[in-house]
């Protein structure tokens, strides 16, 4: 059992709050990589105070503003002094989208091209594991997450059959592929998936299509979740629109439910 403070606990408040800080003590790495003749630029984060210590890692795939301040300071609220949480890049360092058209427009490239989505996915963890010979990393304990556009990358990521990471956490992700059917069978780690039950982005028709995958493809360890009177970006509290808009109760409840599968899958 890996002994770690409850993170629940300390995202309901930090997450619902735009005051509180993380502290002085965490550290930020930006790390840059290339694949192919695009660069890319993550960041790995985590408390500077546990450097004598090797963290289980966490490999984070932000929503569609793609790596940014925002993303920074969620990463580093999760990261506490339990984690080493690396901000994965899915675009490119010449693409940071400034509002929700420009990243409408970045997301729906990554997602038109399921291979480059895999690809760039699998490289942020491969580059991840490349940093523990000089931070304080357990690579043989690693999930991945992500957040909307993010918590989609890692689903698809499962179903390249990877088993790269112990586990990937979809927090109001895309459930469509278009070879989810086809693919569903290749999945090899556990998926916790948390959805909102409203969420007009990701309607029960696409929850059921992915229940039907998961079940005709035999996998053997996925679990979905379903938040009442909760829409898209539910994790968010800064989103606040009909379609997409934080929940407290379903966050906390959420990052909990995140807390116990870490504790489980990377013990």
């Amino acid at each position: 059992m890996i002994p770690m403070k409850p993170l629940h606990m300390l995202l309901l408040i930090s997450l619902g709050s735009t005051t509180l800080s993380a502290g002085d003590d965490m550290k930020r790495v930006p790390v840059s990589y290339e694949i192919g003749a695009t660069t890319f630029q993550g960041m790995l984060i985590y408390d500077a105070h546990e450097a004598d210590e090797s963290l289980p890692g966490i490999v984070m795939y932000p929503n569609w503003m793609g790596p940014s301040e925002a993303s920074y300071e969620k990463a580093e609220k999760i990261a506490d002094d339990d984690f080493a949480v690396f901000v994965a890049d899915m675009y490119g360092t010449d693409i940071r989208p400034t509002n929700s058209s420009e990243a409408g427009d970045a997301a729906g490239i990554v997602r038109a091209d399921r291979a480059l989505m895999r690809e760039r996915a699998l490289k942020a963890v491969e580059v991840f594991n490349g940093l523990a010979d000089a931070h304080p990393i357990d690579t043989s304990r690693t999930l991945a997450i992500g957040f909307c556009f993010g918590g989609g990358t890692v689903l698809e990521m499962a179903r390249s059959g990877t088993n790269a990471v112990d586990g990937v956490v979809s927090f109001h992700g895309d459930l469509q592929s278009p070879t989810l059917d086809a693919d569903a069978a290749q999945v090899r780690i556990p998926q916790l998936v948390l959805h909102g039950a409203e969420d007009p982005y990701v309607p029960q028709e696409d929850v059921q299509a992915f229940i039907a995958a998961m079940q005709a493809g035999g996998v053997d360890d996925w679990t979905l979740v379903q938040f009442s009177g909760t829409v898209h970006s539910f994790t968010d509290p800064t989103a606040d629109s009909d379609g997409a808009r934080y929940h407290k109760r379903s966050a906390e409840r959420a990052f909990e439910m995140m807390d116990d599968f870490a504790d489980e899958v990377l013990r």
